[in-house]
C-alpha cells in the first residue's frame, strides 16, 4: 500500500503537468500568421498526427476569435469561428485507432469549448447562435476524441 501512493502521486503529478504544457503552450498570444502555419502543417501532416494538430489549432483559432471580439473587430471573429467549426468536423474524419497524442488533443478541445462557453455567455444576444454552434461543433469533436481515447 505504501508503494501505490508515490506512484499514485508521480502519475497524478506527471498527467497534471502533460495537461498544463499541452493547454498552455508557450503563452505568446496566437497571431494569424501562427495559425496560417499551424494549419499547413496540419493538412499536410500524417493522419495519425492530424488530430492533435487540429486541435491545437482549434485552441489558437479560439484564443484569437476570442481577442478580437473582445477588441471589437467582429467580422474577424466571426470568420475564426467558422473555421473552428469546418476544423471540428476534420476531426472527426481524421480520429483513428492509432492516433499520437490523442488524450492531449481531448483536453485542448475540453479548454477550447470551455472558452467558447464563457464567450457564449458574454456575447451579445445577436452572436450567440454563432458562439452556440461553433461550441456544439467542438464539443462533438471532443466527445469524438474522448471516446477513441476509452476504446484503446
Amino acid at each position: 500500500m505504501r508503494c501505490r501512493v508515490p506512484i499514485v502521486a508521480v502519475l497524478t503529478l506527471n498527467l497534471s503537468a502533460a495537461a498544463l504544457c499541452a493547454s498552455s503552450g508557450d503563452n505568446k498570444p496566437p497571431d494569424s500568421s501562427a495559425i496560417a502555419a499551424l494549419e499547413a502543417r496540419a493538412n499536410q501532416a500524417q493522419p495519425r498526427e492530424q488530430c492533435f494538430l487540429y486541435a491545437q489549432l482549434i485552441q489558437q483559432m479560439t484564443e484569437l476569435s476570442i481577442r478580437q471580439y473582445a477588441a471589437g473587430d467582429i467580422d474577424k471573429a466571426t470568420q475564426l469561428l467558422q473555421q473552428v467549426q469546418r476544423i471540428a468536423q476534420k476531426i472527426h474524419f481524421s480520429l483513428a485507432d492509432n492516433d499520437k497524442r490523442l488524450k492531449d488533443a481531448e483536453i485542448l478541445l475540453s479548454h477550447s469549448a470551455f472558452r467558447l462557453s464563457e464567450m457564449l455567455h458574454s456575447s451579445s444576444v445577436e452572436d450567440r447562435p454563432l458562439f452556440e454552434q461553433t461550441l456544439a461543433q467542438v464539443t462533438q469533436a471532443q466527445n469524438a476524441a474522448m471516446m477513441q481515447v476509452f476504446h484503446k
